[in-house]
């Protein structure tokens, strides 16, 4: 596959004044909500620190705790399944479906699932899934990705949203009100919920020591899926585990704060058996993850999908999701989707200002702008930078080799702001120069300056 061209991507994005401001708006009052709830808890950085230790030991002891969490799943009632990858996990819970004559599923937002591309997986089969999250249920009715982990729709006006309503569900697209836009939404797809066959939802934290699944969500969109059907799914990464029961309430005060600024989310299900009646399945997903303990980069296993990093990142906020083509976006999706496939992403770790403030949020602390230049280095080394990278850091050796070399190429680079014309340096054969100015050229440069000065005693 070509590679995504984020900057491409976002330029267009950009563009488009409107969506740009508001997103960026949003995204940035969403940040600072978290500034604020955060300054108000002294103990902040210690919950941190504390979190982030507690994810460290449950990596470094993941074989152990994941058998106890299979162990107790299952004492509780619960069918376990394990998925090397998407392909497999798809094809568990095609069969799982299959045996019960599933046609229509009502659905919780999933990274995990849009990760292994399982919605359009079952699509092609026959079986009807419908997202519970309105976020995410407006990017399929729109054909489109989720642009952020949390806020899935976070790059749409209301109007967009009314034009979309209009054109898919026959509401009046001149009535952009979140209220009546709601309703539509709710009057839509309370038949689904009734009548769905069977439920699915994400996971956002397994606790090992009682074999229970938490999701948090702000709409209740897990409980629809999980307590209305007969039949409940959930996928789950291996890395969503926590060891104890005692250690949840440290990271549900972290996610929520570190999400969106709120104190709690609205909903925080538990899900240790199926309900009377009920048949529950749990799905445990590899797809990459053993490959990345190993790694250097380990530590992005520690990520608990808050979104902070994109909330705060300036690159996120002014280009959007949609700009990095991927299922995990932003910062962590920078220095994640390389790992899934180098060639592809090869150009995200670029779209970065090394600003280090999403290592500076992350309520885990992942260290995102350490790996943003290991995976620029693993691109460099596997040849899969832009050829126009390699030819300035051939230039750059070169004028670097020696100080003459040095001296030579800046007198070459003020000759040529003196002398070309302008319409010849501002040229599509100068990207830099489509959002910045060329400098007006010094009458001498510091080296000439040092020459002339340095026997004077003051050279200031």
């Amino acid at each position: 596959m070509s590679q995504v061209n984020q900057v491409k991507l976002g330029a267009k994005f950009i563009a488009d004044t409107p969506h740009r401001i508001s997103h960026d708006r949003c995204l940035w009052a969403a940040r600072m909500r978290r500034d604020k709830t955060a300054s108000q808890i002294p103990e902040w950085e210690e919950m941190r620190n504390l979190a982030s230790q507690i994810k460290l030991h449950t990596l470094t002891h993941l074989d152990r705790y994941l058998e106890q969490f299979e162990t107790r799943m299952k004492e509780n009632g619960i069918h376990v399944h394990w998925a090397e990858d998407a392909e497999e996990h798809n094809r568990i819970i095609y069969e799982i479906f299959s045996s019960h004559g599933v046609k229509t599923v009502t659905k919780g937002k999933s990274m995990l699932m849009d990760e292994c591309g399982m919605r359009e997986y079952l699509e092609k089969r026959g079986i009807d899934i419908y997202e519970a999250d309105l976020g995410e249920r407006i990017q399929q009715l729109d054909n489109q990705r989720p642009s952020h982990i949390v806020m899935p729709a976070i790059h749409k006006l209301r109007g967009d949203v009314a034009k979309l309503f209009a054109e898919k569900l026959g509401s009046d697209p001149d009535i952009d009100d979140p209220h009546y836009l709601n309703s539509v939404m709710r009057k839509d797809m309370r038949q689904h919920y009734i009548k769905a066959d069977a439920g699915m939802c994400g996971v956002n934290f397994a606790v090992a020591e009682t074999g229970t699944i938490v999701v948090a969500t702000n709409e209740g969109n897990a409980d629809i899926s999980a307590n209305i059907p007969p039949l409940f799914v959930a996928s789950m990464g291996i890395e969503k585990l926590i060891p104890r029961q005692r250690d949840l309430p440290l990271f549900i005060r972290l996610l929520s704060r570190s999400a969106l600024g709120f104190d709690i989310t609205q909903y925080t299900s538990h899900y240790t058996r199926p309900r009377k009646g009920q048949e529950m399945h749990v799905v445990i997903v590899d797809n990459g993850r053993s490959k990345r303990l190993a790694a250097d980069y380990f530590e992005v296993l520690k990520c608990i999908r808050c979104g902070a990093c994109m909330n705060t990142c300036p690159v996120f906020r002014r280009t959007s999701g949609i700009s990095y083509d991927a299922t995990y976006m932003g910062p962590i999706g920078i220095v994640l989707e390389p790992s899934y496939d180098l060639h592809r992403y090869a150009r995200l770790p670029y779209s970065c200002t090394h600003c280090g403030s999403c290592g500076n949020v992350c309520p885990v602390k992942v260290p995102i702008p350490n790996y943003v230049f290991y995976w620029r280095t693993e691109i460099v080394e596997h040849h899969e930078d832009e050829l126009i990278h390699r030819l300035e850091e051939s230039g750059m050796a070169l004028v670097l080799r020696n100080a003459t070399n040095l001296s030579h190429a800046e007198k070459l680079g003020l000759w040529a702001l003196r002398t070309l014309p302008k319409w010849l340096l501002n040229s599509p054969a100068n990207p830099w120069a489509k959002d910045h100015a060329n400098p007006d050229p010094p009458k001498e440069t510091f080296r000439e300056y040092y020459k002339r000065t340095k026997n004077q005693g003051n050279i200031n």
